[in-house]
């Protein structure tokens, strides 16, 4: 590809065509490899760039190397202030102090020892994860939709004794989730009220502020222990795991390796070619660290020796630290790009004259984009687009988004307005996060890419749903590089989801297009994702909801490009007709009521009480209903066929 210019780029198709994006492996199943690695197709597969630089511990130093005293971690404490930046080497300083002080407080180098994260984005996570891999220790993510419970069975399951947090919430949280004997330190980022210390020490917990540990680290020095490729680097625990588990008591903890991590990073770098992060790229930061999207993003930028910059907290001001900071790239999701669109369609729409002109620009940029040109000084950039790139900053020049799909229009629309190089990428936890991404300028939306070089992909029959991939459908399989090492204590869940060949079943329905490019179509299981990536289980909370004894019978519905749940409710005859009655409402007709705000009102209460007596989590609540008077007993066809 050539060498990519910031105002203006052609996508060349002497060496690559978009029509012809995968290559096939021939043999008794129809298995595809990436073009971007030939080798895959005797599946050898991607694992890094450099022999020197297989984990990332290596890929941190590597960065330092290339940045030469750059600059790496960035961050405000408000919206009102300016940025204030780490260098790299200020950052390897505190994170072996950091390290050495856990360490010097009794911990263990190796892979046995776990340490829990429980914070947002931040300058000492990365300090804290790094501190970690220099003694070939464990990160785990914690975050608040775990669960008090799933919480408290991380900590013992892990034996964890020490645990960062960020604020006086996190380590209430930790404090209120029983936490096991073995907990023994709580790290404090920010500062903590003295009754939360006191507390604590109740239940046998010090309390450290980080900077106290990185100061006995400093004082302590002790030498790198550095990690071998196949070490656990990290497990992220999840409720529901991304094969189709409807529900489970018991989280799974997803363990990846450094081979695991570095394999979907530097697969990423390499079929993004010329527009691979550089030393001269800052990332917005605003996606959770604790999920692999955010994680490699970051890698890939450390990696080239970037910078990556945090957003200062509040999510409802990410467009005001984008505006200082001016990144270059963007890890996202639908839910925030679908915001983005919304305001400026809405903004569009105010008058003819005005969704006219933007209708023209909206034209003439994705006829430019289907052409291979990239660009964002065109005529049209000018007048219409420029306030698009300005919430972003003003420079963004890659965005990759993730976690759910895009609809084709929006992304299709982003990619004509912003004038840069989006990308989807497909995957779940268990394959790091990408094991496809969309090629760099296809335009084609509604698709997420052929397989990354890391891994190759296969389609499997599954005969009940009526997918074969003799028809080129089936269950998504992945094998590779990026395939994690199982869940953590957990051999007979891992054998439901890697065969005895070592293929990844993800319960994924996909298809392949006749250009080699995956797209998604269903879901094995009865489990969707909303919009915001998180994973929901539609019979759990039928379950839940069908105990109101104005619901007869629930159908819960999701879409992953839409940001909340659906309940399609058959109201129960009697007792809405016996409520009516009571209230004087005329009740000789059950469409009628059905049709009426009142009953409408009535069960939306009953749904949200129910939420709350079972703590159903905020993206799970059922935020629209609609009643029919008809009852869909065919649920199964109904969850196939939505309508």
């Amino acid at each position: 590809m050539g060498m990519y210019n910031p105002n203006m780029v052609k996508i060349p198709l002497e060496t690559f065509t978009y029509n012809n994006q995968s290559d096939v492996i021939k043999g008794a199943q129809v298995i595809r490899s990436s073009k971007w690695n030939k080798d895959s197709q005797r599946y050898k597969f991607t694992e890094y760039l450099e022999d020197d630089c297989r984990t990332i511990y290596d890929a941190f130093r590597r960065g330092a190397a290339k940045s030469n005293g750059g600059i790496c971690l960035g961050w405000r404490n408000t919206h009102l202030l300016p940025y204030q930046w780490l260098t790299y080497e200020e950052v390897l300083l505190r994170a072996q102090n950091f390290g050495s002080g856990l360490i010097s407080m009794g911990l263990q180098p190796g892979l046995h020892t776990m340490v829990g994260i429980y914070s947002r984005n931040c300058p000492e996570w990365v300090i804290c994860e790094q501190g970690l891999f220099t003694y070939s220790m464990v990160s785990v993510p914690l975050y608040d939709s775990l669960g008090v419970d799933a919480r408290s069975f991380v900590l013992s399951e892990c034996d964890m004794r020490v645990v960062i947090v960020y604020n006086e919430e996190n380590a209430k949280n930790v404090l209120d989730s029983n936490p096991p004997p073995c907990l023994k330190v709580l790290i404090t980022i920010k500062d903590i009220r003295p009754r939360v210390v006191e507390e604590a020490d109740t239940m046998g917990i010090k309390v450290l502020r980080f900077t106290e540990v990185e100061k006995f680290g400093a004082r302590n020095k002790v030498p790198d222990v550095p990690p071998n490729v196949d070490a656990t680097a990290t497990i992220c625990f999840a409720k529901l795991a991304a094969f189709g588990e409807t529900t489970s008591d018991r989280p799974k903890g997803v363990m990846l390796s450094h081979r695991n991590i570095m394999a979907a990073t530097t697969a990423s770098v390499l079929q993004l070619g010329d527009y691979a992060p550089k030393k001269t790229d800052i990332l917005f930061s605003f996606l959770p660290l604790a999920h692999t999207l955010e994680k490699c993003c970051e890698l890939a930028v450390f990696l080239a020796g970037g910078a990556v910059g945090f957003y200062s907290g509040d999510l409802r001001l990410v467009n005001q630290d984008m505006k200082a900071l001016k990144p270059t790239i963007l890890p996202a999701v639908p839910r925030f790009i679908n915001r983005i669109y919304d305001r400026v369609v809405t903004g569009a729409n105010r008058s003819a004259i005005s969704r006219h002109i933007f209708n023209m620009a909206l034209a003439f940029k994705t006829d430019e984009m289907y052409k291979g040109v990239i660009r964002n000084n065109s005529v049209w950039d000018k007048l219409v687009f420029w306030s698009v790139r300005k919430k972003l900053g003003g420079r963004i020049r890659l965005v990759i988004v993730g976690s759910a799909p895009l609809a084709g229009n929006v992304l299709t629309f982003m990619r004509a307005a912003l004038g840069c190089l989006i990308v989807e990428g497909y995957g779940q936890t268990e394959c790091v996060a990408p094991c496809t991404l969309t090629a760099p300028g296809d335009p084609q939306p509604d698709q997420v890419g052929p397989p990354l070089p890391c891994n190759n992909i296969k389609l499997v029959d599954v005969p009940d749903m009526e997918y074969f991939s003799a028809h080129g459908q089936g269950e998504v399989c992945v094998l590779g590089s990026n395939v994690f090492q199982g869940y953590y204590r957990d051999p007979e869940r891992t054998c439901l989801v890697i065969d005895q060949d070592g293929w990844l079943h993800t319960g994924d329905i996909g298809e392949w297009l006749p250009n080699g490019t995956l797209k998604l179509i269903d879901r094995k299981k009865h489990i969707f994702k909303v919009a915001q990536g998180e994973y929901v289980a539609p019979e759990k909370l039928e379950e839940i909801y069908a105990k109101s004894m104005f619901v007869s019978q629930v159908f819960i519905h999701g879409d992953s490009v839409k940001s909340c749940v659906v309940g399609i409710i058959v109201p129960d005859i009697q007792s809405v007709q016996d409520w009516a009655g009571r209230r004087k409402m005329p009740n000789d007709s059950f469409t009628a009521l059905c049709n009426s705000r009142e009953v409408k009102n009535l069960i939306m209460k009953e749904l949200e009480d129910l939420a709350r007596e079972f703590q159903i989590k905020n993206y799970e609540k059922v935020k629209v209903i609609y009643l029919k008077e008809v009852s869909y007993l065919t649920t199964n066809l109904f969850r196939k066929y939505p309508t």
